[in-house]
């Protein structure tokens, strides 16, 4: 998906991302690891926080879109395949822990053929 869609005024915004992923904003501040009022409140939206979480996460789907044919398939993936290499965890809650770099890397890693 083009980051536009997710973009509103210059920043990540919650709303669009629950649209293009047919779900909510609740839903999408969980699977980020962040509190309800991180996505509904105008202040906290716009916090590094947020903008940061929010940024990991359509950065990660973007990357595995390709391979799956729909940001749809690829959210399902992001919130509950486990990822080999990472003693089960999914790349939800790697992303929740602060390890968006390694999922990135990993990704890399798989489409380069090596195997994680």
């Amino acid at each position: 998906m083009r980051l536009e869609t997710f973009a509103e005024g210059g920043q990540f915004a919650p709303g669009r991302i629950a649209e293009a992923l047919r779900t909510t904003m609740d839903e999408v501040a969980r699977t980020v690891g962040l509190g309800r009022d991180a996505v509904m409140r105008p202040d906290r939206v716009a916090s590094p926080k947020t903008q940061k979480r929010l940024r990991e996460m359509v950065e990660i789907l973007n990357r595995v879109e390709p391979r799956f044919g729909s940001a749809l398939i690829a959210y399902a993936w992001f919130r509950s395949e486990p990822l080999a290499g990472f003693d089960g965890l999914t790349a939800m809650q790697l992303v929740r822990e602060g390890r968006a770099a390694e999922v990135m890397d990993y990704i890399d890693a798989v489409d380069a053929g090596v195997h994680a």
